[in-house]
């Protein structure tokens, strides 16, 4: 398929123009990183009309992780912490993985769980397995490997969360007024639109999966606006996503996994919105392995104020998790841009390259 297409600039400005005939108020939140780096990056809030209001979600997974997990991992010894590579700049209370590995720490940057597996015939290894629905099945499939070649110096800290959980807790919250979802592409691969249809029979709120490039986001943008009236959950992205998702990776998910309840930095703890690890392969079980206390309720219901100003001072001000609700848009935290940059992350929205303040960094800092 030639993605030149879904870049057109005459196709993109047709679809632009017919939103400009959508009169009412309305507020769109997107709920995958990808999306959100690249709303900003193709400039589609100076497209689209002032009435039409894009805010971002939890879309990225090292933003709603607990701060606890850093101050756990960086008072192990004598283990090799594998993880990638946007976990590493994520603020604990007492500093981040990155400053940990300059004192000292052995911490591996990543990009495959497997790569974590190679490391364990060397030393002790722990891999940190964050992530939504697109990456567990990888983290799934590794723990079976692992579990195959009766691996006994491998583990894994199981922080995988589950994306419709969240999407009912914000619906849920009568303090947020959200009228439609551009709902993730890659996520949706994995779990198929049918995961979202509670949004539109629960609370008669509509979704649409859209795909990253512009013209994709735009039509998506049409398409939810034009069911306003009658809520439904519509594929934009069927190049990719299915009704039911990828069958076998959610299999692979269900073997390794059970399903629990989960905290999520900025939200508080969320049912049934986590993973654990069945007690068939307790063995490659971080959090029972090294007795690793990581989803404090204090920790995650406080958002950002865990992370550090200056490595340890605590920052009060940072306001990640009203921007992880969709409550203000990043300009409008105090922080941002001034204390808070990606060269000095107050906060986990802007450590994440994945983060909404990142992204309004790089794109849209001049964006009211």
């Amino acid at each position: 398929m030639d993605l030149r297409s879904f870049r057109n600039p005459k196709l993109v400005r047709q679809v632009v123009k017919d939103l400009s005939e959508y009169r009412n108020e309305v507020k769109i939140m997107e709920v995958c990183g990808t999306h959100t780096m690249a709303i900003g990056k193709w400039g589609i809030r100076k497209l689209i009309p002032e009435n039409i209001k894009l805010i971002s979600g939890p879309g990225c997974p090292v933003c709603v992780t607990p701060s606890s997990v850093i101050d756990e991992l960086i008072n192990l010894e004598g283990v090799t912490i594998a993880s990638f590579g946007d976990l590493l700049r994520l603020p604990g209370s007492i500093g981040n993985l990155e400053q940990a590995r300059a004192k000292g720490l052995d911490v591996h940057t990543i990009y495959s769980p497997l790569e974590a597996l190679e490391l364990s015939k060397q030393k002790e290894t722990l891999f940190v397995g964050i992530g939504f629905e697109t990456t567990i099945p990888g983290i799934a499939y590794t723990i079976s490997e692992a579990h195959r070649l009766k691996l006994t110096d491998f583990s894994v800290l199981s922080l995988g969360k589950l994306i419709a959980p969240a999407l009912d807790a914000l619906l849920s919250d009568k303090q947020i007024e959200i009228d439609g979802f551009i709902l993730p592409g890659h996520v949706s691969v994995i779990t198929g639109t049918d995961a979202y249809s509670f949004m539109p029979e629960k609370y008669r709120v509509g979704g649409v999966v859209t795909g990253f490039e512009p013209l994709d986001i735009v039509v998506g943008i049409q398409k939810l606006l034009g069911q306003m009236t009658r809520p439904q959950i519509i594929n934009e992205y069927s190049r990719a996503v299915t009704k039911k998702g990828n069958q076998n990776a959610q299999a692979m998910i269900e073997r390794i996994f059970e399903v629990s309840n989960a905290f999520w930095r900025g939200l508080g703890k969320i049912p049934s919105s986590g993973l654990i690890i069945r007690d068939e392969y307790s063995q490659f079980d971080a959090s029972k392995k090294y007795g690793l206390m990581v989803e404090s309720p204090e920790v995650s219901l406080a958002a950002c104020q865990s992370a550090p100003a200056s490595v340890s001072n605590v920052s009060a001000n940072c306001r990640c998790g009203d921007i992880l609700k969709g409550k203000i848009i990043p300009i409008e935290c105090a922080l941002f841009n001034s204390e808070c940059t990606p060269d000095n992350p107050l906060g986990p929205c802007m450590v994440s390259s994945e983060g909404s303040c990142a992204a309004y960094y790089l794109y849209e800092r001049g964006y009211q």
